[in-house]
């Protein structure tokens, strides 16, 4: 789980230390600061969605909180930061073959009033690809490093690395 450190980055107030986070400091961080648990919930994907085979995803480790930077007017989420240890089990539940992927990286995601976002990103994240839906291929992924990820309003995933590297789950199950 090692990562390198960048110098800079435009959206740089919300990264992330590499020192695992435990429930005491999970439960501190939302309390300090306005930083609240942002859990993540398991997950499954048919055959052929992302993978050839069937998968399933669920958290072992899981201790993101996340921080709203600013709002709409209404009101609604403009800017939210998020940060905080992940692994996710991803399983190919045809075989069995499981790998435990490490998305313990930190974004600040804009969410924009048309329904699309704009990811700005530093470590490793998780990233599902549809059939003709994005900038990689149909797949599920540990993309890592320092990138954006434009998201459409129709779920177009358009990832622009500046500097890092892409993990194909799909190819570690199967």
């Amino acid at each position: 789980m090692r990562r390198t450190a960048f110098a800079t980055l435009t959206l740089a107030a919300a990264l992330l230390g590499t020192q695992p986070a435990t429930a005491a400091t999970a439960a501190t961080a939302a309390t300090e600061g306005g930083w609240e648990p942002a859990p993540s919930t398991p997950w499954d994907v048919a055959a052929g969605v992302r993978c050839d085979f069937p998968v399933h995803g669920e958290p072992v480790v899981d201790e993101v909180v996340r921080r709203v930077l600013s709002t709409h007017p209404d009101g609604s989420e403009r800017r939210v930061a998020y940060k905080g240890d992940l692994v996710i089990r991803v399983t190919n539940t045809e075989s069995g073959a499981a790998y435990d992927a490490d998305a313990s990286g930190s974004a600040v995601v804009e969410y924009r009033r048309d329904g699309s976002q704009l990811w700005a990103v530093h470590g490793p994240v998780f990233v599902g690809i549809g059939e003709g839906q994005g900038t990689l291929p149909r797949g599920l992924y540990i993309v890592d490093g320092v990138y954006t990820m434009d998201i459409s309003a129709t779920g177009y995933k358009a990832v622009h690395l500046v500097r890092g590297t892409t993990d194909d789950l799909c190819a570690r199950i199967d």
